[in-house]
C-alpha cells in the first residue's frame, strides 16, 4: 500500500513528474497510450518510465462528420409495442441523419443545447445522433427528477423532448414526433451541417446523482470522451462478433459511449431497459453486459435460492444462460460491487470487471483481461494519473478532462471537486497495491464518526451486513452516536428477527469495538428509485434513508439502557402512511 500522505505531482509540458509523491499514469501496460498521437514520457508509480505514442480515433466527429455504411452490425431495440426489432447500423444512422433535418429545420445549430426527458427508446438515441450532426449539444435528463416546465429556461436549451411534450409547437416537444421524421426520408439530406467539433467544444451535458441535494449540471468535452472510448477499445477490442447490451437510462452519457462504439467500430449493441434486460438478453444474445452491481446482486441472490450445482462447469451454463449464452465479460461500476458478486461469478467462469469512475472524471481504472485483481478496481488508464492527499483521498487528472468546473452548482461546490492544478478531489478514499492496482474503500461522506471520536468507514460494514441473504441493502446510522444503527432493505421471504440479530453478533464478532451494530431497524419497503431511497445508478442514498426513517432511529438511540453488540436489537419500521387521493 502506497503512503497516502504525499506532495502533490507537478504536471509541465504534457510531462508527469514525481518527486516524492504518489502518481500513477498508464500503468496498464509497458506500452502505454498517449493522446493526439504527441511522445510522452511518464511515470509509472514513481520508479518506471515509459515512452509511448498512440493515435485516438475521433469518434465523436466521426459520428458528426461520416456516414455509417455498415450492413453488417446491428442495432437492437425494444419498438413502443414491446417487440424486439432490429435496423443496421448503416439504417440506424440514415434515420439520424433524417432527424437531424427536422432538427435542422427547427433552428438547431452547433452549439445549441437540446434536451431529452424520456425513459431509452429508439427515439432517443436517433435524437443523441441527430444532435451530434448537427454539432450540438446533448443534455440527457432523468424522468422523475426534473421540472419539464422549468428545464428549456433553468439550462438554455433550444428544445426539450418529453413523452407529454406538444407535437407541433413550443419549446418542449413530443419525443413521439421523432418516430415520424426518422422515415421521412428526403433526397436534399445535407453530408453535413457543421465542420466538426473541435476538441474542447461540449458534446453533452451530464449530471451528478443527486443522492446529496439537487444534480449538480457537468458539461462534457469532445477530447475527454473520445480519450475514454480510446482507453475502452484499447484494452477490450470491441468489434465484429460483439454484441453489447445497454440497459441503464441513456440519460447516463457512458450508456450511450458503447452506440458511438458499434458506430465507430463495427459491432452489434442492444438497448433495453432495466425491467426487460435480461428477457432482452436471452433474446439478442450479448457478449457484453453493462451493468450496475445492484443488477449482478438480484442475479446472484435468485440463482443461489436455486441451489446451485457444485460443478463450476454447471454453474457456468446456467449464469451464461441468464445472459444468453456468448458473455465473454460482464462490466460493472457506479457504485461498489460486494466481494460475494464478484467471487460468485468469475469462480463460475462469467468474468466479472469491476472498474472506477466519476461523472467528473469519466474512467479512471479498469480490470479486464489483462490485468485483473479481485476487489481492486483495476490498474489507473494511461489518460488519467492518481495521487492522495493526506487524509487518504484519491485525487484524479486527465490528460483531456471532462472539465475544470460545473456549469449549474450551488456557491462553492466546485471549489469543493476541482482543484487549481486541473485535477478531481474525488472525495473517495482508497489505495494502490504494490502492483499499482487501485482500491476503493469508500467516500468521504460514508465516514460515520460515533461520539468515542472514532471513524467508521460504513461501506466494510455494510459489506459484513449485507452477508446474509435477507439483507439487500443497508445504511449505517450514527454519526455523533453512541453506537452504531443499520436501516435494512429486506429481500423476500424476509428473516425471523431472533435470526437477524444474531447474523448481526456474528458480524459484530469479528470487528472492532466501534465498529459493532447495536441494533438494526428494517425498512417496511425496499429501496427502490420510485420511492427516492437509490438513486438511478441503485445506490442507496444514505441522507434520504437517514431522513425517512429519523422518528424511529431517535427512538432507538433514546433507549435506556441501549442495546448491546452481542444482542442487537431489531425494530421493525411502521408501514409508511399512505396519503389519501380524494
Amino acid at each position: 500500500m502506497t503512503d497516502p500522505t504525499t506532495t502533490p505531482a507537478t504536471t509541465t509540458n504534457n510531462t508527469v513528474t514525481d518527486t516524492d509523491v504518489v502518481t500513477v499514469t498508464g500503468t496498464d501496460a509497458a506500452t502505454a497510450t498517449v493522446t493526439d498521437a504527441v511522445t510522452d514520457t511518464v511515470t509509472v508509480m514513481g520508479t518506471d518510465t515509459v515512452t509511448a505514442t498512440d493515435t485516438i480515433t475521433d469518434v465523436v466527429n466521426t459520428l458528426a462528420l461520416r456516414r455509417c455504411t455498415d450492413t453488417r452490425h446491428r442495432f437492437h431495440h425494444r419498438g413502443p409495442d414491446g417487440e424486439l426489432r432490429s435496423l443496421t447500423l448503416a439504417e440506424l444512422d440514415a434515420r439520424a441523419g433524417n432527424v437531424a433535418r427536422h432538427l435542422h429545420a427547427l433552428g438547431v445549430r452547433a452549439r445549441d443545447r437540446v434536451g431529452i426527458l424520456a425513459p431509452n427508446s429508439l427515439a432517443w438515441v436517433l435524437l443523441d445522433l441527430a444532435v451530434i450532426r448537427l454539432g450540438a449539444v446533448t443534455a440527457g435528463f432523468e424522468p422523475g427528477r426534473f421540472d419539464p416546465e422549468r428545464l428549456p429556461r433553468d439550462y438554455g436549451l433550444k428544445l426539450l423532448f418529453t413523452e407529454d411534450g406538444d407535437e407541433h409547437s413550443g419549446a418542449v416537444r413530443a419525443i413521439g414526433a421523432v418516430d415520424g421524421w426518422a422515415e421521412d426520408f428526403a433526397p436534399d439530406t445535407p453530408a453535413r451541417h457543421h465542420e466538426g467539433y473541435d476538441p474542447a467544444d461540449i458534446l453533452a451535458i451530464k449530471f451528478t446523482s443527486g443522492s446529496t441535494g439537487v444534480p449538480k449540471g457537468l458539461e462534457t468535452t469532445v477530447a475527454s470522451v473520445n480519450s475514454s472510448l480510446h482507453e475502452v477499445q484499447r484494452i477490450f477490442a470491441h468489434g465484429d462478433g460483439d454484441n453489447l447490451l445497454v440497459f441503464l437510462g441513456n440519460w447516463f452519457l457512458q450508456q450511450r459511449f458503447w452506440i458511438y462504439s458499434a458506430l465507430a467500430h463495427g459491432h452489434d449493441v442492444t438497448l433495453a431497459r432495466l425491467d426487460d434486460a435480461l428477457d432482452t438478453a436471452r433474446r439478442t444474445r450479448p457478449t457484453v453486459v453493462m451493468g450496475v452491481p445492484g443488477f449482478y446482486e438480484e442475479i446472484r441472490r435468485r440463482l443461489e435460492g436455486m441451489e446451485l450445482p457444485a460443478d463450476p462447469g454447471k454453474r457456468q451454463e446456467i449464469l451464461q444462460a441468464e445472459f444468453g449464452g456468448r458473455v465473454r465479460y460482464l462490466w460493472t461500476g457506479s457504485a461498489p460491487a460486494s466481494r460475494a458478486v464478484l467471487e460468485f461469478f468469475n469462480d463460475a467462469g462469467v468474468p466479472l470487471y469491476e472498474g472506477y469512475g466519476l461523472n467528473e472524471t469519466c474512467i479512471v481504472a479498469k480490470n479486464h483481461p489483462g490485468a485483473f485483481r479481485l476487489g481492486s478496481v483495476g490498474r489507473v488508464l494511461p489518460n488519467k494519473t492518481v495521487r492522495f492527499d493526506r487524509d487518504g483521498v484519491l485525487i484524479v487528472g486527465s490528460r483531456h478532462p471532462v472539465n475544470h468546473r460545473y456549469t449549474w452548482c450551488a456557491p462553492g461546490t466546485n471549489e469543493k471537486m476541482f482543484l487549481p492544478t486541473g485535477e478531481v478531489r474525488t472525495h473517495d478514499i482508497g489505495h494502490l497495491d504494490e502492483d499499482g492496482f487501485l482500491y476503493i474503500h469508500g467516500r468521504v461522506d460514508d465516514v460515520v464518526t460515533v461520539s468515542s471520536g472514532y471513524n467508521v468507514l460504513a461501506p466494510l460494514v455494510e459489506e459484513c451486513l449485507r452477508g446474509h441473504p435477507a439483507v439487500r441493502d443497508c445504511v449505517l446510522y450514527g454519526n455523533g452516536e453512541e453506537f452504531l444503527t443499520a436501516v435494512v432493505s429486506l429481500a423476500a421471504p424476509p428473516p425471523d428477527p431472533a435470526e437477524l440479530s444474531r447474523h448481526v453478533a456474528r458480524v459484530n464478532a469479528e470487528l472492532l469495538p466501534d465498529q459493532r451494530v447495536h441494533a438494526v431497524l428494517v425498512a417496511p419497503e425496499r429501496f427502490s428509485t420510485g420511492n427516492g431511497l437509490l438513486t438511478g445508478q441503485l445506490k442507496p442514498k444514505r441522507g434520504a434513508v437517514h431522513e425517512r426513517y429519523a422518528r424511529e432511529l431517535s427512538q432507538i438511540h433514546a433507549r435506556t439502557p441501549g442495546p448491546t453488540a452481542d444482542r442487537p436489537l431489531v425494530v421493525v419500521a411502521a408501514e409508511p402512511t399512505r396519503r389519501s387521493t380524494t
